[in-house]
């Protein structure tokens, strides 16, 4: 018998926020209020304990108050119905007008809670989640700006259907709506590089999963919120995500590859946060998960991560902690090991490897796998991959009379890349 779902969308908003215990948003709640004016306001883990369960009452004024200062997200969003009730949404009527108020960073609508009658047939989560499927094939190969505006449209489908179904059909329907969350999240954090976007949008991902009560895809939701704060350099945060993130995936005994990705996923954040010791300690305990492996299926949605790409993740920690030896020979494996389908992750690596060859003092080599990164952005593009390229030139700059590196900026100022990284 499955249990009662509750409050999911006030659950995950709160685990978004790093507060990872009722306790800790009870406690955040009280510290916050006399910061905004408000005088003795002091909230228990009893109260939060309300407000995640089925039926959350409405707050009271000053609560509400401290309570979306925290949150960033109004009361209807966080799963409260207001006494005088709630108004319906009007629906977008052109793809043009959804997109505008995207870019425009008006916030997404949240995932809607289930109706009270169910009019939509059992098959419709299926049939949803096929495409679902699909969008996560034509990650590989289609643009990334051609591909994001058709997995954000059909999320906003699936938020449409969401109220119109029961169970378990409603459990299919909302996985395949938080995995769509995800890849449009991935898209605009790792593709198109707008982290704050990807924020609200891997924001939905959780409510979705929660609204199926998935776990494992919880998981991989809140790990990826973990790189934001962690590229951005703020650990602390980054860790909180991360203990969230495992919690979800012991709660459903996650495969191996997923526990040794969480571990290349912290390593990764450490790596950014100028912590490279712990971070070559985790990937040594990813390889020692991986090469140990479990009687649990790994979903097949986490078509991300592979032996190959730890090895990836150890060689730019490795390329990070200035151990350069170790990192050409892990890097030059992973590239002579990656799949033909890993265009975008082949971009990575030939950055790292630029990177490599000038730490080294090497800087023909260095451009020269610069330039063969530039030589596959020009057939799939993948911002991280043009981030590696830039810092490699930067840290080229002793050397920028020669002509290897004065033939790396025409091609890397040449009209057509210019053009495309500024649209991007």
């Amino acid at each position: 018998m499955s249990r009662p779902a509750g409050n999911t969308r006030l659950k995950a908003a709160r685990m978004a926020a790093g507060y990872n215990s009722q306790q800790a948003l009870a406690d955040a709640i009280t510290k916050a209020a006399p910061k905004l004016g408000i005088r003795g306001l002091a909230v228990g883990v009893r109260q939060v304990r309300r407000w995640e369960s089925a039926t959350p009452p409405w707050p009271q004024p000053d609560v509400h108050r401290v309570l979306t200062h925290l949150l960033g997200q109004s009361m209807e969003d966080l799963g409260f119905t207001p006494p005088w009730g709630v108004e319906r949404r009007q629906p977008e009527t052109t793809a043009g007008h959804s997109s505008h108020r995207r870019l425009s960073g008006t916030r997404l609508a949240s995932v809607p809670a289930q109706s009270a009658t169910a009019t939509q047939p059992a098959s419709i989560g299926s049939d949803f989640e096929a495409i679902t499927r699909s969008h996560r094939h034509l990650y590989w190969s289609v643009a990334p700006a051609t591909l994001h505006p058709a997995v954000m449209e059909h999320a906003r489908l699936g938020c449409a259907l969401l109220p119109e179904t029961a169970n378990p059909t409603r459990r299919i329907l909302a996985a395949a709506l938080a995995e769509s969350y995800l890849l449009a999240g991935r898209i605009e954090f790792f593709d198109l590089r707008q982290p704050d976007q990807a924020s609200d949008t891997l924001l939905r991902a959780l409510q979705a999963a929660g609204e199926a009560d998935d776990s494992l895809l919880g998981s991989a939701v809140l790990a990826h919120m973990a790189f934001i704060p962690g590229w951005a350099g703020d650990r602390d945060a980054a860790v909180e995500r991360m203990v969230a993130a495992r919690a979800y995936a012991r709660r459903e005994d996650a495969s191996s590859e997923l526990w040794a990705w969480l571990d290349a996923v912290e390593a990764e954040c450490e790596t950014r946060c100028g912590n490279s010791r712990t971070a070559l300690q985790l990937i040594s305990h990813a390889e020692d998960t991986l090469a140990a492996g479990s009687e649990r299926p790994t979903p097949v949605w986490m078509d991300w991560f592979s032996p190959v790409r730890l090895a990836a993740f150890k060689g730019n920690t490795q390329l990070k902690a200035g151990h350069y030896p170790q990192a050409r020979e892990s890097l030059g494996q992973v590239l002579n090991d990656l799949p033909p389908t890993s265009d975008k992750q082949r971009t990575v690596i030939l950055g790292d490897l630029a990177a490599v060859e000038a730490a080294d003092n090497r800087p023909e080599e260095a451009c020269r796998y610069a330039t063969q990164a530039l030589d596959q952005l020009a057939i799939t593009w993948y911002a991280t991959g043009m981030d590696r390229v830039r810092e490699v030139r930067r840290t080229l700059t002793p050397w920028q009379n020669e002509q290897c590196v004065r033939d790396l900026d025409d091609r890397l100022y040449d009209w057509g890349t210019t053009v495309s990284a500024l649209q991007r």
